[in-house]
């Protein structure tokens, strides 16, 4: 029988029902590193909508950054073609290799002055950051995975953000950080998990070397990461919001790029783990990372079409593990039952370490040629900003992977966490 963590959490905070969002990840450049506009991201969201065969609607889009690529404080093209195709929008704030979001904030709220309710109420959660914490993590720094940003530099940007919005019309919003798996169980970064309302996890087991990664255990090794994820989330919801296995590239390890084992892993952790638990964002509609070997999108030239069957088998190969996420966030950080690159952010060539982390490097969206500052994903949203100089070797050092949260819990809260404590035992 499963049973969740987050199942429990939800009774006890007696949450309302909200939507499980499905969409893909969207960087603010192409694949030669040019910028997008409007016309880019309306060809990709209705793509996204008219897929054949999709067990869903992927009305849904994750993005990096709210600024415009090549600029200093213009408001991303996405925002008018969510607009024009009704796509629901995670909101992205770069927040590597800077001192500070003034310039993301600047953007969204010209956005939002310009275009109203029909933008903000499209807008379903913001991330503050993208893998900041395991660029500087010592597996991060392993990888030369860029430049991160550090837990007090996170939460001093979620507060910015809060304080910037608190009489808006977002001002409800949940605001959350994504970061790859084995950052949410370290206690080091316990105070990004309390300043947020959810958690967005990417999770490649392709890049899992050492831990037997082949096609047929991907599904194991990502219910490992993601249980291991929503235990350390002490009843805040988790979001799925990088997942794939690349079509073609070099083998990483026992991994192995090919269409057919994109399909297997599509029907082993999406269809069997994902749809209808949780919000997904899927790595992904189309490539845009010139700098990655390894190709994730689904579909050729944003065809609806894709590269494999969509549909969902009824019979899986893996084992159900016993925890799943249902829940969603609020701005005001109340639980209830759900769950969400500018650049066009992927997994690294580097890949990960046997930690289990994906890396994302620079796809392109690098920041104003004004700024002097490239981000070290490719997102470029930190426009005209200098880098932070709180990231460091010996911050790394310390940020490391696996150690298990500290975070105090309520006795109410401790039925729910127990359903998953056994899940540490497996890292």
């Amino acid at each position: 029988m499963r049973t969740t963590a987050f199942a429990a959490a939800a009774v006890l905070a007696a949450g309302v029902n909200a939507e499980n969002y499905l969409g893909f990840n969207s960087g603010s450049t192409l694949a030669d590193r040019s910028a997008k506009f409007k016309a880019d991201f309306v060809s990709e969201f209705t793509t996204a909508q008219k897929l054949q065969g999709a067990p869903g609607t992927f009305n849904a889009v994750r993005l990096y950054t709210n600024i415009q690529a090549y600029s200093e404080t213009d408001p991303i093209s996405a925002f008018e073609a969510a607009i024009e195709t009704n796509t629901k929008i995670l909101l992205g704030v770069w927040a590597s290799g800077t001192t500070s979001i003034q310039n993301e904030i600047t953007a969204l709220q010209t956005a939002i002055k310009t275009y109203g309710t029909k933008l903000t109420d499209l807008i379903i959660g913001v991330s503050i950051g993208s893998e900041d914490l395991y660029r500087n993590s010592a597996t991060g720094v392993a990888n030369e995975a860029g430049i991160g940003a550090n837990p007090d530099v996170l939460v001093g940007f979620i507060k910015d953000f809060r304080n910037a919005f608190a009489s808006s019309a977002i001002s409800k919003i949940p605001v959350g950080h994504v970061d790859t798996w084995d950052v949410w169980p370290n206690a080091t970064n316990k105070a990004v998990l309390d300043a947020i309302d959810f958690i967005g996890v990417d999770e490649y087991p392709y890049y899992e070397s050492g831990k037997g990664n082949n096609i047929k255990n991907a599904g194991s090794l990502f219910d490992r990461a993601y249980d291991a994820t929503v235990a350390a989330a002490n009843g805040k919801p988790v979001w799925v919001t990088e997942t794939g296995w690349p079509t073609t590239g070099p083998d990483w390890d026992e991994a192995h790029p090919s269409v057919e084992n994109a399909k297997y892993y599509w029907d082993e952790v999406f269809c069997r783990k994902l749809l209808n638990q949780t919000s997904v964002f899927w790595y992904n509609l189309r490539d845009s990372n010139p700098d990655n070997k390894m190709k994730f999108a689904i579909t050729n030239n944003l065809s609806t079409k894709p590269y494999f069957d969509l549909s969902c088998p009824t019979t899986f190969d893996t084992t159900d593990s016993s925890t799943s996420s249902s829940a969603s966030a609020s701005g005001t950080g109340t639980v209830a039952p759900v769950s969400s690159a500018t650049s066009s952010s992927s997994p690294s060539s580097s890949g990960s370490s046997s930690s289990g982390s994906s890396s994302s490097s620079g796809s392109g969206s690098s920041s104003s040629p004004s700024s002097g500052t490239s981000s070290g994903s490719g997102s470029g949203s930190s426009t005209g900003s200098s880098t932070s100089s709180s990231t460091s070797t010996g911050t790394a050092a310390t940020n490391t992977s696996g150690a298990s949260s500290s975070a105090k819990i309520g006795s109410a809260a401790l039925a729910g966490i127990a359903l998953v404590a056994g899940f540490f035992s497996l890292l």
